[in-house]
């Protein structure tokens, strides 16, 4: 049940950014709509754990607000990079393997590390990901395993 009641939710929260329109019939519309679609999701046994993990979000609640920050520190070093006149850059590959297990685990890993400006995930394979960083100092900062302690807390006990 509180999944169902998650799904329609989020599914309405989403009509009414994607719409912008208030009026009753739209927003009766977008009631039932979302219930419509929660509903044909939960027929075809396609609301799970992993397509809407509700055990995470106490987690998230604590990994998003780290990693906005993260992403801001990123954007603004990239940034003085990019504005300096010698454009100090020192692009480079590290391979390393992150300690989660989970696809969940593993996926948020790798999206985390790309979000960040400066550094992409290039490969996830069986023996780690590699990843591409604008400088010497970033390409250590991703294997030197910060963002892989949070994501692996976030991950949750295996």
């Amino acid at each position: 049940m509180l999944r169902a009641v998650a799904s329609v939710s989020i599914l309405f929260a989403f009509w009414i950014v994607l719409s912008g329109f208030f009026t009753p019939f739209l927003l009766g519309a977008g009631v039932g709509s979302s219930i419509a679609v929660a509903w044909l999701l939960q027929r075809m046994k396609v609301a799970d754990d992993e397509s809407l993990p509700m055990h995470l979000v106490p987690r998230a609640l604590r990994y998003w607000p780290w990693l906005i920050k993260e992403v801001a520190k990123s954007a603004w070093d990239v940034t003085k990079l990019v504005v300096h006149p010698s454009m100090p850059i020192e692009p480079s590959l590290v391979r390393f393997r992150p300690s989660q297990r989970t696809p969940v685990g593993l996926c948020t890993h790798a999206n985390s590390i790309t979000l960040t400006p400066g550094t992409i995930t290039v490969d996830i394979g069986a023996d780690g990901f590699l990843v591409h960083a604008l400088t010497a100092a970033g390409a250590e900062g991703v294997s030197g395993g910060d963002m892989d302690r949070r994501v692996t807390r976030f991950e949750g006990p295996r």
